[in-house]
């Protein structure tokens, strides 16, 4: 049977990114998300929130806590991880979120993206490529080509 593992969010980080470095020199970031949902009660509409925890990687890692801060619009991919441990005697669990992709969304201009004095990068024109590291580059995805040319 096959499986699937995909997660898009879409919200606000609610705290600091907290960067550290692995013994092998791995940048790893922990972030915290909300995510708001529209729901009806009562004939009102109301909004609900949503916590999340999310782990970055590498040079993902690197650019949050370079670019984000409490507040900071985001919109992340990635999957689901089970992680389990144990304190005090107890076992304990957490559904987490493992980044895989990142990419900042702008509060419109000067200061509206709760970014704490520090600004993010302006988007690169569609044209231009990435340097082929994996990374996000900000820029708009490749159009498609032609349906003369698509394969199927």
């Amino acid at each position: 049977m096959a499986s699937f593992n995909r997660v898009i969010l879409v919200g606000n980080l609610t705290r600091d990114p907290e960067l550290r470095y692995l013994p092998s020199g791995t940048a790893v970031a922990e972030i915290g998300m909300a995510v708001n949902e529209r729901v009806k009660k009562n004939d009102q509409w109301t909004d609900e929130v949503n916590f999340f925890d999310v782990t970055l990687w590498g040079r993902t890692a690197e650019v949050a806590n370079e670019y984000l801060s409490k507040g900071s619009p985001l919109l992340i991919e990635g999957r689901l991880k089970y992680d389990t441990w144990e304190k005090d005697g107890q076992k304990r669990s957490k559904v987490k979120i493992i980044g895989e992709k990142m990419q900042m969304l702008s509060g419109g201009g000067g200061g509206g993206g709760g970014g704490g004095g520090r600004s993010a990068p302006q988007r690169q024109p569609a044209a231009s490529k990435s340097s082929g590291s994996g990374y996000d580059d900000y820029s708009s995805p490749p159009s498609m080509p032609p349906d003369d040319e698509i394969p199927f």
